[in-house]
């Protein structure tokens, strides 16, 4: 099998109010470059150690699946393997796996996305009824070694914006709660 190209991705996250969501999308929309919106409705998948999803890009009119070699609150690192499926296919994927894992690690959730690209960083501005109102800041590389350049850039850029990024207790702590909070019952599989 041939060699892929590794994508890494080096990826923080931020919540914060209402208030805080308005004054970043005005920022942003003046001084970053618009990436577009990009709804995504998501059946998520979780593992000990991995995030499996199946994304309906509504937006885009994309889908995809995608495994997350890391699970959030385990590090910023993401390599992830992404296999882009037919967005008519996306109930019936998501119906696959919750057939072949069941309910009780999964969740469905849609998200309120804008993206942008400011200093080097992808930045998405988001909304969700799990998160509420929250941000992911992304770099992404090609090898582990970028990692510590990466993480530092994202960092810059976050105290740039005033938003605090979350510790890896933190998330740990939140996804937990959220995971028990917004799993899929039996009665919403789709």
């Amino acid at each position: 099998m041939k060699q892929q190209h590794k994508n890494i991705e080096i990826e923080f996250r931020a919540r914060f109010g209402k208030g805080k969501y308005k004054s970043l999308k005005r920022f942003l929309n003046t001084h970053a470059r618009k990436l577009g919106r990009d709804g995504k409705d998501v059946f998520f998948f979780m593992f000990p150690n991995k995030l499996l999803k199946v994304v309906n890009n509504v937006s885009r009119k994309t889908a995809k699946i995608s495994l997350k070699l890391n699970k959030i609150g385990k590090g910023s690192d993401f390599e992830e393997i992404e296999v882009p499926i037919n967005q008519r296919d996306f109930e019936k994927t998501a119906q696959m796996f919750l057939t072949m894992f069941g309910v009780k690690n999964s969740m469905r959730s849609f998200q309120r996305r804008h993206n942008y690209l400011y200093k080097g960083v992808e930045i998405a501005l988001k909304w969700s009824a799990v998160w509420g109102y929250h941000m992911e800041l992304e770099v992404v590389v090609n090898d582990k070694e970028r990692q510590s350049l990466a993480e530092r850039k994202i960092r810059e850029v976050a105290n740039k914006l005033g938003v605090k990024i979350m510790t890896d207790g933190e998330l740990k702590k939140f996804t937990r709660e959220a995971e028990k909070k917004y799993k899929i019952s039996k009665k919403q599989k789709s």
